[in-house]
C-alpha cells in the first residue's frame, strides 16, 4: 500500500470487504448503468438541457499512467460537451483530489512526487500560476474552498493522526478542527459556511461513515448512510451529497434519505455534483483498462462519456462554474 494514500487507501481497502447494510430510515434506489450500455459519444440533447451554470462550467480531472516510481499524472480541465480540454499541470508522481473555488477561477489539489509528502497547491486559472499553500510534513489531502474563497479545509497527518484543518488563505494561519484518535478526512464545505461534511471511522475502525461538523458548536453528527461511505461533496443548495457508497458512485438526498447508486466505476471513485445539482460526473475504468468521464442526469438517468486524452486512467473529476 502506498504511504502517499494513507487514509484514502484505508477507506478503499475497507471497501473490498464491503459490509453494505443500509442505515435505518435510508432507502436505496439502484440506478446502476453497466459500462457497456453507456453511450460512448457526446449527447447533444442532454447538454442542451443543462442549465447554463452547468453547461458553461468546467470539469477538472486527473489522468494517470504508469505505477510506482514511473507514475505520471496530469491535471486537465474540460467543458461538459468535451470541448476546450486544457492541461493545467503534470508531474512525475501523483495529483490528488482537485477542487474548484466557487467563482471557478482557482483549483486546489495535492501533489506528491517520489521524494515528498503530498503538499497542497492552488492554481489560479487567470494568472496561470501555482502556489504551494500547505507544506507540512505529513499527508496533506482533500482541500475544499470556502464559499468566499478566503479559507481552505483539508486533512493532514502533520500531528501524527489524520485530522481536519482550516487554513486562512489571507494570513496563512491554520486551525485544527478535529482531535479524535480516529481517522477524520475528506472535508467539504457547505455553501453557507456554517458547517462541513467529512469522513470518519470513529464508530468502527476501517469502516468510514459521513459526518457533519457545525462551526458554531464545534460538534459533529453522523449522516445516515450505509456502513461504508466516503468522499462526500455537498451540492451548492445543500440538499444532496455526492459520495462513494461502498464501491458505487452515489448521490444521497438529505431530506428523504434516499440513495441513488449511479455506477460501480471500477476505480472506487465518488460522484461529484454539477453546480445546479441536477447532474453528476464520475470516472469509469473501461474493459480495455483505460478511463472515461461519465456525465449523468439525475432526472431520468441519461448519460454520455468523454474519453481520456491519452487512454490513461481517469480519476477525481469535479465540476465547477
Amino acid at each position: 500500500m502506498r504511504n502517499s494514500q494513507m487514509y484514502s487507501s484505508l477507506f478503499k481497502a475497507a471497501s473490498l470487504t464491503l459490509f453494505i447494510t443500509m442505515a435505518s430510515g435510508c432507502a436505496t434506489i439502484n440506478t446502476t448503468t453497466s459500462q457497456a450500455s453507456i453511450n460512448p459519444t457526446i449527447n447533444p440533447s442532454l447538454i442542451a438541457a443543462m442549465p447554463a451554470v452547468d453547461r458553461q462550467g468546467q470539469i477538472a480531472y486527473v489522468e494517470e499512467q504508469g505505477a510506482g516510481t514511473n507514475k505520471y499524472s496530469a491535471l486537465y480541465t474540460i467543458r461538459p460537451d468535451g470541448s476546450e480540454r486544457q492541461l493545467i499541470t503534470s508531474v512525475n508522481g501523483y495529483i490528488y483530489a482537485p477542487t474548484w473555488s466557487t467563482d471557478g477561477r482557482k483549483l486546489a489539489y495535492s501533489v506528491q512526487t517520489t521524494s515528498s509528502y503530498p503538499f497542497i497547491y492552488i492554481y489560479d486559472l487567470v494568472s496561470k500560476t501555482a502556489t504551494k499553500v500547505v507544506n507540512a510534513a505529513g499527508s496533506n489531502l482533500s482541500p475544499s474552498f470556502s464559499a468566499d474563497g478566503s479559507k481552505l479545509l483539508y486533512s493532514s497527518t502533520v500531528g501524527g493522526n489524520a485530522d481536519i484543518y482550516e487554513l486562512n488563505l489571507n494570513d496563512g494561519s491554520s486551525t485544527q478542527l478535529t482531535t479524535l484518535s480516529s481517522t477524520e478526512v475528506q472535508p467539504s464545505y457547505a455553501a453557507d459556511g456554517r458547517s462541513f461534511v467529512y469522513v470518519s471511522d470513529k464508530a468502527r475502525a476501517g469502516r468510514p461513515q459521513l459526518y457533519r461538523y457545525t462551526f458554531a458548536t464545534g460538534q459533529a453528527s453522523r449522516i445516515p448512510t450505509s456502513s461504508y461511505a466516503a468522499s462526500p461533496q455537498l451540492s451548492l443548495d445543500g440538499s444532496k451529497i455526492g459520495y462513494l457508497n461502498g464501491r458505487q458512485a452515489a448521490v444521497l438526498n438529505l431530506a428523504s434519505g434516499q440513495v441513488s447508486n449511479l455506477a460501480d466505476t471500477g476505480v472506487d471513485e465518488p460522484a461529484r455534483l454539477s453546480p445546479s445539482g441536477l447532474y453528476a460526473v464520475y470516472p469509469i475504468r473501461n474493459p480495455q483498462g483505460n478511463g472515461s468521464l461519465v456525465i449523468r442526469s439525475l432526472n431520468g438517468g441519461a448519460s454520455y462519456t468523454i474519453s481520456s486524452k491519452s487512454g490513461a486512467m481517469v480519476r477525481s473529476p469535479v465540476w465547477g462554474r
